[in-house]
């Protein structure tokens, strides 16, 4: 009778064993594909053309060989650019009340969320448009900006302002590597919602009044650029 225990502990041990030969098989066999196989890639990239104001850093992570997710974090250290739009370029458009101090000082995080579409595979390398897409792109962002004081009838009071930022962006581009080096160039338009919000004071006929303002602003954005990476 004990036989059949001993019988029991050996088929499963074998199968345990033909199991773990055919992960390890397996695995060999992933290892020896040839380049341009598709292996659920990673990429980690930043954006160059952006850092006059911000730093971009993005990772993509591949979930076929013609679909991907790519996810960016952005800290801002300057809204300067955002002063020319606001301050400098007028067509009409109502400005907010903040000053250029306030916009070089501006300090803020965002986010952004897109699914990308090869249209041409990244990993076809018969083909010329190899890692040409299509990209929607979200992201919002938000910035604080330092407080200003100013002196009215004698008291002094301190104005605050910050700004949220919601887009939407449609881009074309192509992806290409150089070993592990990653090179995507990209162009494409969006649409971009800014919401100022600033508390300011003001003499009105000798008594100071407190002001709480918002303005929004909804433009549409031309996208040019360049996201240099590596391939994890």
């Amino acid at each position: 009778m004990r036989k059949f225990p001993l019988l029991l502990f050996m088929k499963r041990t074998l199968f345990a064993l033909l199991l773990i030969c055919c992960y390890a098989v397996t695995a060999w066999a992933q290892d020896r594909k040839p380049a341009g196989t598709f292996r659920n890639g990673t990429y980690i990239k930043v954006n160059p053309t952006t850092l006059i104001n911000e730093l971009d850093v993005y990772i993509e992570q591949e979930l076929t060989e013609k679909l991907s997710l790519e996810l960016g974090i952005t800290g801002i250290y300057t809204d300067y650019p955002d002063y020319y739009l606001a301050k400098k370029i007028d067509f009409g458009q109502k400005k907010p009340n903040i000053s250029t101090e306030q916009f070089v000082e501006g300090r803020g995080l965002g986010f952004r969320a897109a699914l990308r579409w090869y249209i041409f595979s990244i990993y076809d390398g018969n083909s010329r448009a190899g890692g040409t897409y299509f990209q929607p792109v979200l992201f919002v962002k938000k910035i604080f900006y330092p407080n200003e004081e100013v002196e009215l009838l004698g008291n002094k009071y301190k104005e605050s302002a910050s700004k949220d930022v919601y887009g939407l962006q449609f881009l074309l581009g192509r992806q290409f590597t150089k070993g592990k080096v990653i090179f995507d160039p990209y162009i494409g338009l969006g649409v971009r919602s800014k919401i100022y919000y600033y508390h300011n004071f003001e003499n009105n006929n000798g008594a100071v009044q407190a002001t709480d303002d918002k303005l929004v602003s909804v433009l549409p954005s031309l996208q040019l650029g360049l996201k240099l990476g590596l391939k994890l």
